[in-house]
């Protein structure tokens, strides 16, 4: 609990957390609950009496879980005594004041004992809450989509370092929205296999920290197929006893030595490079002596290629990503560190047994230097190593004259007996804009001049240990003023500031009240050049709802090109298909969620059809296959019987739907007819072929032709006068059958 204070009149709130337009509402009486997600609450006014008045009220405000309550101040009159009222948090009752809650509930009690007319006047309103950044884990980081109810924190390690604990958690709403789980840890094994080893890290357990004793890790390392391996040297630093490290060019314990920490006073370089695909890799320590260990990186490469190159705290480019014979590779450091030994450019020769025509350069943080740059680094020397003793180190930065310098010390971890000093000048002489040793947290400071001076001095007599000891200072050129123009405020939302005093890296965050969404960047940063990082956004009703989407084998139907309140969609499935659900979707806004849809999206179902009925054999015809029913899709074939001739189709298919149907009527079998007169012709023309057509034999052919051509005009005349009264007489036959055929199909 929090108290206001100031004379007789006494306000109180505990902070114990949703959103609408707000409302106002009038003076409310004492012991008043308030659940709308905005409104005002004022107290009551006393009026002057010759007897004293006495009010305790106590005002409640809920609101939705995972939202919090602000209360602004809108007026304050006569609370009593000339000095403004100091609350505990050093804030002062005036006009314009907000606080704010960390749930969703907030409770303001209210006491005056007076004899004069008062009044305050309080405007609240929810606003969201979120979880609270998640920490870091060491030797490892976190990325998070976001910090609201159903965002999510990813957690990873750094090489050489193996995730203990969920990789995920999750934001969850609550009456205080708060993380799933615990951050996990991100610690060393001693020891492993590591099969087609690439590219990674070893280091000893506890790195960079100390380790501990009685250990015995052993590594067993293995590149690819036709592949050997490179180990780089990052740090060893062992007890001055029996703790020892081994690399050994092998799988097993009995290889031969690559590398040995008793034999070698400096680390190579150069590294070592194994003969064939594994490496064996030792760390033993004994039960006495500790320090920081050791930390190797290890990289695979193919024949015909030198070894991909290296740089602690730097960078590098190359011509060509499988470091081929002819590769050149230049390298870069970090901000704040410069390059030493080594050689800038790097180039990978001789075929025969290609490798670097010179060493990797090492990156270094070092003691003293000028720099010009308009931003930068500086760090303490060695970092993040320990810097030694007894170091006297200046660092000279300059801008541009009508610029000015931001310091940004995010580390200092020093000794006791150290001492960094900021000269607000181009020497030591100039006015000292502050002088530290020890710890502190993050803080920032500016210079009146063009110049900054940074003097670091170590103690003689004292040795730091460990990591992460000394500085890091961010320096950045800035105008001279140092702050951004004010924002407004925008309609249907509301702002929230993180520094009162809009300096550099000041967030405002805007946000909606429900039923609207912010349109354009919700977050604007105050940047270097006291400008902000973006337009200012603004609060538009929500009046449309999203797109239900696509159902599959069917097309859809919009009431008209955007889905705003009060519009529909209908879904109409293709042929074939059947609707499952409700056709017609319509858009509606009946509270404060926003619009939304008034059915789920329906589905297409493949129909099923009735099967066709056997068509029936005509006279004379064969079918295929005789089946009572046939299925949709299905053909029958038909054929006609010896000396009868197909007319019509012989192929039928059941064709689907509602009734299922045939293609075609079935085909009729139809008798051969034969032409006696062209029969009886040839035989004329043989007999007369085969006669002997001498003028002896004249005459006998003549008394042969005349016979023979009356007997087959007789017979062609009766053959034509039978042969259509059958025809005839045939068709009617064969129209019956079909006609009653048809009409039974028709009728089923």
């Amino acid at each position: 609990m929090e108290r206001i204070r100031k004379g007789s009149p006494l306000l109180m709130y505990t902070f114990s957390v949703s959103l609408c337009p707000s409302t106002f509402s009038n003076a409310a009486p004492c012991n008043t609950n308030f659940t709308l997600p905005g409104g005002y609450i004022e107290t009551p006014q006393q009026a002057r009496s010759w007897y004293n008045t006495d009010v305790d009220c106590t005002y409640t405000v809920t609101v939705y879980m995972g939202y919090g309550v602000e209360i602004q101040v809108n007026s304050s009159q006569d609370l009593g005594g000339g000095e403004p009222s100091v609350l505990a948090n050093e804030s002062i009752l005036l006009k314009g004041l907000v606080v704010r809650s960390w749930s969703n509930q907030i409770s303001i009690h209210f006491r005056s004992r007076q004899t004069q007319s008062s009044s305050l006047l309080l405007r609240y309103q929810a606003f969201v809450l979120s979880c609270n950044f998640p920490d870091r884990p060491a030797y490892g980081d976190v990325s998070v989509t976001s910090l609201h109810a159903g965002g999510e924190a990813y957690f990873y390690c750094f090489n050489g370092y193996q995730l203990q604990g969920p990789s995920t958690l999750t934001c969850r709403n609550a009456t205080t929205p708060y993380w799933s789980g615990k951050v996990p840890r991100c610690l060393v094994a001693c020891g492993g296999m590591v099969k087609n080893a690439t590219l990674g890290r070893i280091v000893s357990p506890g790195f960079p920290g100390n380790y501990s004793n009685n250990l015995t890790c052993h590594w067993v390392l293995e590149a690819p197929e036709g592949q050997r391996l490179h180990v780089h040297f990052e740090k060893v630093a062992l007890a001055e006893d029996d703790d020892r490290f081994l690399i050994k060019n092998g799988n097993h314990i009995d290889s031969p030595i690559l590398y040995d920490s008793y034999e070698v006073e400096y680390l190579p370089n150069e590294g070592i490079v194994s003969s064939a695909r594994p490496l064996f890799v030792e760390f033993t320590t004994d039960g006495f002596g500790t320090n920081t260990g050791v930390a190797i990186r290890y990289e695979a490469f193919a024949a015909g290629h030198c070894y991909e190159p290296f740089v602690k705290y730097g960078n590098f480019t190359t011509t060509d990503s499988t470091y081929a014979v002819g590769t050149v590779a230049e390298f870069t450091c970090d901000p704040g560190y410069t390059l030493e030994q080594g050689s800038v450019i790097i180039e990978c020769m001789d075929p025969s047994n290609p490798q670097w025509n010179e060493t990797e350069p090492a990156c270094r943080a070092v003691c003293s230097g000028e720099i010009t740059d308009s931003a930068g680094v500086v760090l303490s020397p060695n970092w993040p190593e320990a810097y030694d003793k007894g170091q006297d180190c200046i660092w000279g930065i300059h801008v541009e004259e009508d610029k000015r310098i931001m310091l940004d010390i995010q580390v200092l971890h020093m000794g006791k007996n150290d001492l960094l000093t900021f000269y607000d000048g181009d020497d030591l002489t100039a006015k000292i804009l502050g002088q530290y040793s020890g710890s502190r947290p993050r803080f920032k400071l500016y210079t009146s001049m063009a110049d900054v001076t940074i003097q670091f001095q170590s103690d003689p007599a004292t040795n730091i240990y460990g990591y992460n000891n000394g500085f890091v200072v961010h320096f950045f050129e800035v105008p001279r003023n140092d702050t951004c123009p004010e924002l407004p405020e925008i309609s249907n939302g509301w702002k929230t500031t993180s520094h009162p005093d809009l300096v550099h890296g000041t967030v405002v965050t805007y946000q909606c009240y429900p039923g609207f969404e912010v349109v354009g960047t919700e977050m604007l940063m105050c940047q270097w050049d006291l400008t902000w990082s973006g337009d200012l956004p603004s609060c538009e009703r929500v009046l449309s709802c999203p797109d239900p989407g696509t159902v599959e084998h069917s097309r859809r139907v919009m009431s008209g090109p955007r889905l705003i309140v009060g519009s529909t969609v209908q879904y109409i499935c293709n042929k074939g298909y059947s609707l499952s659900g409700n056709s017609l979707l319509s858009c509606y806004h009946r509270d404060s969620t926003g619009p939304k849809w008034s059915e789920k999206l329906p589905k297409c179902i493949p129909d099923s059809y009735e099967p066709c009925r056997n068509p029936g054999t005509p006279p004379y015809t064969i079918q295929s296959s005789e089946k009572h029913v046939y299925q949709a899709g299905e053909t029958v074939r038909f054929s006609c019987m010896s000396g009868y001739e197909l007319q019509g189709e012989p192929v039928l298919r059941c064709v689907p739907g509602h009734p299922s149907k045939w293609s075609h009527p079935p085909p009729l079998c139809k008798g051969i007819q034969l032409n006696l007169f062209y029969i009886f012709a040839i035989l004329c023309s043989k007999s007369v072929a085969s006669a002997d057509f001498s003028m002896e034999g004249a005459s006998v052919a003549v008394s042969i032709f005349i016979p023979v051509a009356v007997i087959i005009i007789i017979i062609m005349s009766i053959y034509f006068y039978f042969s259509s009264a059958l025809r005839f007489l045939y068709l009617i036959n064969g129209f019956s059958f079909f006609s009653s055929n048809f009409l039974k199909n028709k009728i089923k």
